[in-house]
């Protein structure tokens, strides 16, 4: 490296023991602070930070910050009232004797490089390149190579075999909007990118692969979310040969707990095995399926206590509540910050009451409430002297939501949420139908493919609404980081499965044809899932923005504004492809 023409170190092998040394360095340029007769740079390449000492003025007079540049010079130690403790070589300086610029700075640049962060986020993602020079957004992109890498190794750890599946495939009609490719050679047909690798998983574990793996590019023409990424983003996928629920659950505890113990150094993650929470519990006891176990509060129930109460907003209603322990002394400021914030959701009031030291209650809802009924009360919400119980009141799907999201809020807002801790769930036991509010009829709830609880005999004997599949969620702090089942491999119950949500053998024949033929080939019992990649590094890294952890991210309105993506395309290349702009 002595004789390399752009550097002979990087900045981070940079030590005491080059000092006296001639050195080339390489990278871009920082900072520019001029004292007079002589000047200091900043260095900066992806490994650190290195000051330079110019003494050439006609030298400094060209440089500007960001410009690539390559120096040569003698390594030496700062003077004692110079040292710079914040950096890795703030006891050293490199005393330049020759600058050349490798790539130069044409333009103004459109925003600090330093500062990047509190850039509007359109123009950073217009000069993303610039915006990934700045060491906070450069170490996230780092930070998520080692994750994957890390991923990576957990699976080969527990047998797992890495093949990748196709991009271009067909499309389904299950799930979110394709994007669809058309075909230049098939005149007026199309591809499709994939949604996730599902059927090719299934189709290896048919071809005798026992354990597969891969960080799957998925596909999904789907609203940006702040937890989701627009157009296309990655997944450990995994799928098992001749395994059963508990074995998906198994490797993922393990793989999940070492991946978090590494990367979430100091934080509090669950152990195996992770909770279990039915779904019909989640929407219960936490107002929706992907709870948050770091706040302690819970939901209850108290429908059928109300029927018996004469206060008619809540009459014929859902009624839910939430108890606060030791809630009885927040402020006044305090509740109307709550009712604010459930007007602002959509509802309409939040009824609340207080315990107070005698066990009497106080409270707007306290006088509806008769006096023998309080003791009942009292038991079904677990009430102590001194708690604070709200209600919520509204259909049941509302309700549920409503609760789930006051919940949210009281952890917030009273610190009730755990910190620097990371805890896990499954939600299990997923409804395998529901009714179609459009047309009335059954439709499947979530993955058509998943075994119903029961198999067939299940399918054939008991009302579709009664039917659990074996779906399952895995849940981190509020986010849901995975989808995945037990597939259903029997022809003759994925034929009675798809005819309960309307839809015909020769549905199957046509729009699932490799699944279906294939399963008439000795298809074995299989399961998966596939934990998020971008939300794992979201979570790991503290962000609330899943942008903020992906190299080139699209923007909430699905453009990449670096690109120019999506663009127009020449008429050309529209007649190639055998399609006309409407």
């Amino acid at each position: 490296m002595a004789n390399h023409p752009y550097r002979s170190h990087n900045l981070g092998q940079i030590n005491d023991d080059l000092i006296g040394q001639e050195l080339r360095l390489a990278g871009w340029i920082e900072n520019i602070r001029d004292h007079g007769g002589i000047s200091f740079v900043d260095l900066r390449d992806q490994y650190g930070v290195v000051q330079v000492v110019l003494q050439n003025k006609d030298i400094v007079n060209i440089l500007s910050r960001e410009q690539c540049i390559t120096v040569k010079g003698i390594l030496r130690m700062r003077d004692a009232s110079m040292y710079n403790p914040r950096i890795a070589t703030g006891t050293l300086e490199l005393v330049a004797k020759e600058v050349v610029i490798l790539g130069d700075v044409l333009e103004p640049l459109p925003f600090d490089v330093s500062s990047a962060p509190e850039t509007r986020e359109d123009l950073r993602l217009k000069y993303r390149y610039l915006d990934l020079r700045n060491t906070q957004n450069h170490n996230k992109i780092l930070f998520r190579s080692q994750v994957v890498a890390e991923m990576r190794d957990l699976m080969r750890a527990e047998g797992f075999t890495e093949i990748t599946t196709p991009i271009l495939t067909a499309s389904s009609p299950e799930g979110a909007r394709d994007f669809l490719v058309p075909s230049r050679k098939h005149k007026g047909k199309f591809y499709a990118l994939p949604q996730a690798p599902q059927i090719f998983k299934q189709l290896l574990m048919i071809s005798g692969f026992d354990r597969y793996f891969q960080i799957a590019p998925c596909f999904r023409d789907e609203d940006a979310r702040a937890d989701r990424s627009p157009g296309e983003f990655y997944q450990l996928d995994f799928e098992m040969a001749f395994a059963t629920q508990e074995d998906v659950f198994a490797v993922a505890e393990k793989v999940l707990y070492k991946l978090f113990k590494k990367f979430a150094s100091g934080a509090v993650i669950t152990e195996a095995p992770f909770p279990r929470i039915t779904y019909r519990d989640a929407m219960l006891r936490y107002g929706t399926d992907k709870p948050d176990l770091r706040n302690p509060l819970t939901i209850v129930d108290l429908t059928t206590f109300f029927d018996k109460c004469d206060f008619a907003p809540f009459k014929n209603k859902t009624v839910r509540a939430i108890r606060v322990p030791g809630g009885a002394s927040c402020s006044k400021s305090f509740h109307e910050q709550m009712l604010s914030y459930a007007l602002e959701i959509g509802m309409k009031g939040l009824g609340y009451i207080t315990v107070q030291t005698d066990r009497t209650y106080k409270g707007p809802i306290d006088k509806y409430i008769p006096e023998e009924l309080k003791p009942t009360l009292a038991g079904l919400a677990a009430l102590e002297a001194g708690d604070l119980l709200f209600f919520i009141a509204d259909s049941e799907e509302k309700a549920a939501c409503y609760a789930g999201q006051i919940r949210n809020k009281l952890g917030e807002k009273l610190e009730l949420t755990e910190q620097n801790a990371y805890r896990f769930c499954y939600v299990v036991d997923f409804p395998m139908y529901e009714i179609d509010p459009e047309t009335g009829k059954w439709t499947f709830t979530h993955n058509p493919f998943s075994m119903p609880q029961g198999g067939y005999d299940a399918l054939v004997n008991k009302d579709p609404g009664e039917i659990f599949a074996y779906q399952y969620d895995i849940v981190c702090n509020g986010v849901e980081l995975s989808s995945g089942a037990v597939r259903n491999h029997e022809v003759r119950t994925m034929e009675k499965a798809f005819e309960l949500a309307g839809y015909d053998k020769k549905t199957l024949q046509t729009k699932f044809p490799s699944l279906y033929n294939a399963f008439k080939f000795g298809a074995p019992p299989h399961a998966g899932m596939a934990p998020g990649v971008d939300r794992i590094v979201m979570l790991l890294t503290k962000e609330q923005n899943i942008r903020e952890v992906i190299a080139f991210p699209m923007n909430k309105n699905a453009q990449d504004l670096l690109m120019g993506a999506p663009s127009e395309v020449t008429e050309q290349q529209l007649r190639e492809v055998h399609i006309k702009i409407r």
